[in-house]
């Protein structure tokens, strides 16, 4: 615990904490029922409403009698997946902000990676500790924080990993301004929002929806993919559909943050380069000529519409 400790830090005062989660700064004093650290503050109202939300339906959940080869299996259909693992060193420090279930958490335990996994919803993070010990990873360690005021050092991780996330809190550009911090300087940010564009198909799919009273929701391939799981069917249905907090973004808005956060852009995916190859990851991309980035992001609403909308944004911390 000591190693993951030191990643760690008081969230009102950002101290260290000792072995007994008291803070040396400040003397708050925290605790980690279930060996997961409790360093949440009281949040805004809007904030504790979308804790509340996955509170009842943990997202992404866990299909049954899963295992480590085939997280790794279902990991790995996507490309993304196999570029960012391929792209991240076997001995980086990793933190995802957001991590749910903390599927890609222990996706990415592997070498001699460590990897915190830092979510609101306590209910969410028992089921990726749990899923944890099944799988017999030991370098990964769940926490329970909030961005606003995170438990978690700054400037100390390697990659700061963050997807599907920022676009539900109230306000996504200073939630990307702490979230950034928490990188080292030359540490890679990996950022991953709903596209004003591509997340156009779900939201017509959502008016359909609402109207129906969500018995039929149309052209939607995930919820029909788990037709027969229905705990994961309807964690879905309520993370597209439901959500009492959604923002959308264009790669230009993003550019910014990054800009105004000392962070250099390298990349999008998919590539706002048109023709450009994926891989590999980290690497700046060819160009960054604002109108191919516009026609791009209206080839998203083919290429990603069918899902979710979800883009990526890479970039390094000066």
């Amino acid at each position: 615990m000591d190693e993951f400790r030191e990643l760690l830090a008081c969230p009102a005062c950002t101290g260290a904490l000792a072995p007994d989660w008291s803070c040396g700064s400040c003397g708050a004093r925290f605790d980690a029922p279930d060996g997961i650290p409790n360093l949440r503050l009281p949040a805004d109202g809007r904030t504790d409403a979308v804790r509340r939300f996955y509170e009842r339906a943990p997202f992404p959940g866990y299909p049954p009698r899963d295992n480590l080869q085939a997280l790794h299996a279902r990991a790995e259909r996507s490309v993304f997946a196999r570029l960012i693992h391929s792209a991240i060193p076997g001995d980086a420090r990793i933190v995802e902000i957001g991590c749910g279930t903390g599927q890609m958490c222990l996706y990415l335990a592997r070498a001699d990676r460590v990897v915190i996994g830092a979510d609101l919803t306590r209910a969410a993070l028992l089921l990726g500790a749990a899923a944890a010990r099944r799988f017999g990873l030991s370098q990964v360690q769940f926490v329970e924080t909030d961005l606003g005021q995170p438990g978690l050092q700054a400037g100390v991780f390697d990659v700061v990993y963050s997807s599907g996330v920022l676009h539900h809190t109230p306000n996504p550009r200073q939630s990307f301004a702490r979230l950034a911090q928490l990188a080292r300087p030359g540490g890679v940010i990996v950022l991953g929002v709903y596209n004003a564009f591509a997340r156009v198909p779900l939201r017509l799919r959502r008016v359909v929806a609402r109207m129906s009273g969500f018995r039929f929701i149309p052209f939607d391939p995930v919820l029909r993919d788990r037709s027969s799981e229905p705990a994961r069917r309807e964690a879905w249905l309520r993370d597209q559909y439901q959500h009492p907090e959604e923002h959308r973004h264009t790669l230009r808005e993003i550019q910014g943050w990054f800009a105004e956060n000392e962070v250099e852009y390298l990349r999008a995916y998919p590539s706002a380069v048109l023709g450009d190859e994926e891989e590999p990851l980290f690497a700046p991309a060819a160009d960054n000529w604002r109108p191919e980035g516009w026609l791009a992001q209206l080839g998203w609403m083919g290429a990603l519409g069918h899902e979710g909308g979800l883009f990526f944004t890479i970039g390094r911390r000066s």
